[in-house]
């Protein structure tokens, strides 16, 4: 059971009786359906439906703590203020390390489902459990990244990729039933649609990989690595450029390393199918 320290989180805690009516119009997530036990992934978009911050989200006595980049709490923390206005709720933040513990069902009252992993992995603030072995944060990072879980202020700056982008739709981050809340008209738009362009997919190289490079196909650029552990990691794809590369079986490279592209087993999405003889990808229009 190894157990991780992640320094580079760091939790709010937004509590009050309009605690859960607060968030709950200005978050992707449906708050009315989260149950104890579970952090789940959520976003606060911008109104053109950009994520501005994401993070996890989970029930404590009396509201919510939100676990998010440590980077980006502090301005996490004064945007939710700004929305606040006379809403009797507190906002502040939380003291507690945060640990990630996996490879082991735990039953402990204080360990919470990391709802974004289709394998058991969990979120424990406070006291690391006992008996676990202490892992590097390298270690969980790793896992992360072969598991196609991308984080924002880590793996992508905020303010430029939609929640579809990073599969926030895909994981339970975004609710499309639960009604209004900040961005919802666009990225509800993009879901009924079906114009996600963009797809955060796993890459697997014949060689080291560096976050940043290009995927190439045939050599035209069709995405980038945002993140990667040795010769595995994650890109940012545009779907339909790659779905025209696979029928032309164009050679996918990164920096000049061959490359495959799959979509994540837990990610329900498909490739688009090809654009016909004789348009262009472009052509069939981006998601922005």
């Amino acid at each position: 059971m190894p157990v991780a320290r992640l320094a580079d989180r760091a939790t709010l805690l937004v509590t009050g009786e309009p605690a859960e009516h607060f968030l709950q119009t200005l978050v992707t997530a449906d708050l009315d359906s989260l149950a104890e036990g579970e952090m789940r992934p959520s976003a606060l978009l911008t109104p053109q439906g950009k994520i501005l911050f994401e993070f996890l989200i989970g029930r404590v006595p009396g509201g919510f703590r939100l676990d998010i980049a440590k980077a980006a709490v502090e301005a996490f923390a004064k945007r939710l203020a700004l929305y606040r206005l006379r809403t009797k709720v507190a906002i502040e933040p939380g003291d507690e390390p945060i640990y990630a513990v996996w490879d082991e069902d735990l039953d402990a009252v204080d360990a919470l489902r990391d709802q974004r992993f289709p394998d058991p992995v969990w979120r424990v603030y406070g006291a690391p459990p006992e008996g676990a072995a202490e892992a590097e944060p390298a270690d969980f990072e790793r896992l992360r990244i072969r598991a196609g879980i991308a984080e924002s202020d880590t793996d992508y700056p905020g303010s430029e990729v939609f929640p579809h982008d990073v599969l926030l739709d895909q994981n339970g981050g975004v609710s499309f039933k639960k009604g209004c809340f900040v961005g919802q008209e666009v990225v509800s738009r993009m879901q009924h649609r079906g114009t996600a362009r963009r797809r955060l997919m796993l890459v697997e190289a014949d060689g080291h990989l560096t976050p940043g490079v290009n995927i190439e196909a045939g050599g035209r650029t069709i995405g980038t690595v945002l993140s990667a552990s040795g010769c595995d990691g994650f890109a940012l794809i545009r779907i339909d450029k790659l779905a025209d590369a696979l029928v032309a079986d164009a050679e996918l490279t990164a920096d000049g390393v061959s490359v495959t592209a799959t979509v994540p087993p837990w990610a329900g999405f498909a490739l688009p199918e090809p654009v016909a003889a004789g348009t262009t990808a472009d052509a069939a229009g981006d998601a922005e």
